[in-house]
């Protein structure tokens, strides 16, 4: 199996190239680059694995949550490119990706990936440890105030993701003793997204280019201001 896989959700951008389990990823931090960076990243993985993009199985991005710039450009690229080379898409959720990384440095079995959402919210998400390491969400993710995040029925686990960073304290105080490590300046990486895209390939959860959709879980993209 070998899948191209971006993510442009967060102030991260970053593209991998999964073959086989062995992944080459390029990343860098870099706010309002994203339309920049991007191609040109994809296009060097190809170049340094050896591979035209007519040898991939399929794409895999980072559908959300988070930024709606980054998730349009994410999935417009995807788009594109699997449209042009007829290849099909997973669409992989930003908060899973931040908990298979999450389970990956920890001993731990729950993850609590979080991001800032802004206009003091929060994208939120409860994963446990899964079959081959995989994480499964226990619930629906959300955007939320943090004082309303639900830890659900889920025990010791890891924190990750920019919302612990600006709400650790709060957010800690919620999970009553059940956050046992941190790593609150994290943002979803490219080569979870590739992880999490081989698996659902091999769950049948590929669709057509244009059935590959962002999901924003905030329906209104900014405040209105109240008439005079």
């Amino acid at each position: 199996m070998k899948i191209l896989a971006l993510d442009t959700a967060t102030e991260a951008c970053s593209a991998a190239l999964y073959d086989d389990g062995r992944i080459l990823e390029r990343y860098r931090l870099a706010p309002r680059e994203h339309t920049v960076l991007i191609l040109p990243m994809l296009d060097e993985l190809l170049a340094e694995a050896g591979y035209t993009l007519e040898a991939m199985d399929g794409i895999g991005f980072g559908r959300g949550p988070g930024a709606f710039t980054g998730l349009r450009i994410a999935a417009g690229v995807a788009q594109g490119i699997a449209f042009g080379a007829d290849l099909p898409v997973v669409a992989v959720s930003t908060l899973a990706a931040l908990a298979l990384e999450a389970l990956d440095e920890s001993a731990m079995d729950y993850a609590y990936p979080c991001l800032d959402a802004r206009m003091g919210e929060v994208y939120w998400g409860v994963y446990r440890r899964g079959p081959g390491g995989m994480p499964q969400p226990m619930g629906a993710e959300r955007v939320c105030p943090p004082d309303a995040v639900d830890f659900a029925d889920a025990g010791l686990g890891v924190a990750s993701g920019s919302g612990w960073a600006t709400y650790g304290e709060l957010l800690r105080h919620n999970g009553a003793g059940r956050v046992g490590a941190e790593l609150s300046e994290r943002f979803p990486r490219a080569g979870a997204v590739a992880r999490l895209a081989a698996d659902g390939f091999a769950q049948g959860l590929q669709v057509a280019a244009e059935l590959a959709q962002p999901v924003y879980l905030r329906d209104n993209v900014a405040k209105k201001p109240a008439r005079a």
